[in-house]
């Protein structure tokens, strides 16, 4: 069975920062940033129901204006998350349109902005039908670090605030467990295959009563039905393994600082997104402009133990470096895996 979330870079490394992170069997995505995401088809985009933003530097929320465009109109609840600042930019974007017309629509869009701060998370939902105005507003005290954005029963979604000049979220997706089906006792009960097995996943995820009685389509008499407990399939059909953790790093200064709140938040991680704007010959520029080089990305993979990690966001002064950028990274990783 594929893995639930199956992440990819929507851009190439010296693209526009945006991680696609599709759900396997489900019609939903999440991003991580939002950069340039015109090479997403449209049913792509519809998918998404959640966006994390790391940051509102141009290139990494430039697609705002591209995705709006696409669900407008739709009967929808967009999630959104962002650094200190990030209501009012995701207002002044609105605010830059007109929104007269949208009173004829009848699918009420909303967008769920989340602003997350050192001690502080407000949640504003703006409503389309009143032309992206406020229609209510939470406000609480996040005082944790990692900080969870959004849980559900299958994953969750954390953060760290990081420094890059100024506050820049890095993310972690990590699912609670896998659960795989066996095939052959599938077979061995008579079952078909169908959405039910959805369903029996879910169960497992909500902790469902194991006596509630399932009815399931069998093949071995057509249009057959056959009742089952819960408990029962999932004793004998569900293989249940730890889940996988990917993580996101985008645009941060090396520092003491951000090191620490990385290695809390990406530890173990099975899959790390990392920038790597420049090579390690341009160490001091990277300082500067508070981005990593490639053998500093390499080494944060191996400081969190990370399983395999990807780079992006390569400055374009590298066009065709790619290997360069891998060779520093790879090389600082396997340093600091051994402890070197």
């Amino acid at each position: 069975m594929p893995p639930l979330v199956l992440p990819m870079l929507v851009n190439e490394t010296s693209g526009d920062p945006a991680l696609f992170l599709p759900f396997s069997h489900h019609r939903q995505a999440y991003l991580f940033d939002i950069g340039d995401i015109s090479l997403l088809s449209a049913r792509n985009v519809l998918k998404i129901s959640h966006v994390f933003v790391s940051h509102t530097h141009m290139d990494h929320f430039i697609g705002f204006d591209y995705l709006l465009r696409i669900i407008l109109g739709r009967d929808k609840t967009l999630h959104l998350f962002g650094p200190e600042g990030f209501l009012a930019n995701v207002e002044g974007k609105l605010a830059g349109y007109a929104w007269n017309l949208v009173n004829n629509y009848s699918n009420p869009l909303v967008l769920e902005v989340n602003e997350l701060g050192s001690a502080y998370r407000v949640k504003r939902r703006l409503s389309c039908q009143h032309q992206f105005r406020p229609v209510s507003e939470d406000v609480s005290q996040d005082l944790a670090s990692p900080a969870i954005l959004h849980q559900n029963a299958a994953h969750t979604v954390s953060a760290v605030i990081l420094d890059h000049g100024l506050p820049c979220l890095g993310f972690a997706l990590e699912e609670n467990y896998h659960i795989n089906i066996r095939k052959d006792m599938l077979a061995r009960l008579g079952l078909c295959a169908g959405p039910w097995l959805h369903e029996l996943k879910q169960a497992v995820y909500e902790g469902q009563n194991p006596d509630k009685m399932m009815t399931l389509p069998t093949s071995k008499i057509k249009s057959g039905k056959k009742k089952f407990r819960l408990g029962e399939l999932i004793e004998q059909l569900a293989i249940i393994s730890k889940g996988q953790k990917i993580s996101y790093i985008a645009d941060v200064a090396y520092t003491q600082s951000n090191l620490a709140k990385i290695r809390r938040l990406a530890q173990d991680s099975d899959q790390l997104y990392i920038e790597a704007a420049f090579l390690d010959a341009d160490r001091e520029h990277a300082m500067q402009k508070k981005h990593l080089t490639a053998g500093q990305a390499g080494e944060i993979a191996g400081m969190v133990n990370a399983g395999r990690f990807s780079l992006f966001h390569f400055s374009p002064r590298y066009e065709g470096s790619s290997e360069a950028f891998y060779q520093e990274a790879n090389a600082a990783y396997q340093a600091a895996l051994s402890g070197a």
